[in-house]
């Protein structure tokens, strides 16, 4: 039986704008020996699935450095400090796209990795979204907006065209049809 592991050391490391890393020694319940584990800590992630009132969804393109690749993604970003994840998904809507919705409902959570991340990401649906002003998006963001129909999004990805694992997650919460919580 897996059995946690006991924490015996936890030591910060570098702390960056997104994220900070640190280092946890841990004991393995099975051997007994002690191990090291870098684990990335973020505040929590939201993404957003806006679909207009004509079924498209309201995506973004952008630069990805990890990748070093231009990506199809729906619009998300980091929950500021005293801010709802609700909150966040509504104003990185607003700022990445220039879309608006009168709600958004979460339909699903994900840990995006639990081997190295402690955060969670948290998918938001917004039906009737409707364009109120011109994306304003972070100095380091370089966005291009663009409407995809929604009947094409399960061959986008098939295809690979959509491949950042977070936005694959949250259209299997859409698709499946999870209810929101």
């Amino acid at each position: 039986m897996i059995k946690p592991w006991r924490r015996t050391r936890s030591q910060q490391g570098g702390s960056y704008r997104v994220f900070s890393v640190r280092t946890d020694t841990a004991i393995s319940p099975r051997t007994g020996e002690s191990h090291d584990f870098y684990v990335i800590e973020s505040r929590d992630w939201i993404n957003i699935i806006p679909i207009t009132p004509d079924e498209r969804v309201v995506m973004v393109k952008q630069y990805r450095h990890g990748s070093r690749e231009i990506t199809l993604e729906i619009p998300g970003g980091i929950v500021d400090p005293g801010e709802t994840s609700q909150g966040a998904a509504a104003r990185e809507l607003l700022e990445e796209t220039g879309y608006q919705a009168e709600n958004c409902v979460q339909i699903g959570e994900v840990n995006p990795n639990p081997a190295i991340f402690s955060n969670r990401c948290f998918t938001f649906l917004a039906r009737k979204v409707k364009k109120v002003a011109d994306p304003k998006p972070d100095q380091a963001e370089d966005i291009e907006v663009i409407l995809v129909p929604l009947s094409e999004i399960p061959e986008l990805i098939r295809q690979g065209k959509i491949d950042h694992a977070i936005v694959v997650a949250a259209f299997h919460f859409y698709f499946l049809g999870t209810q929101a919580r």
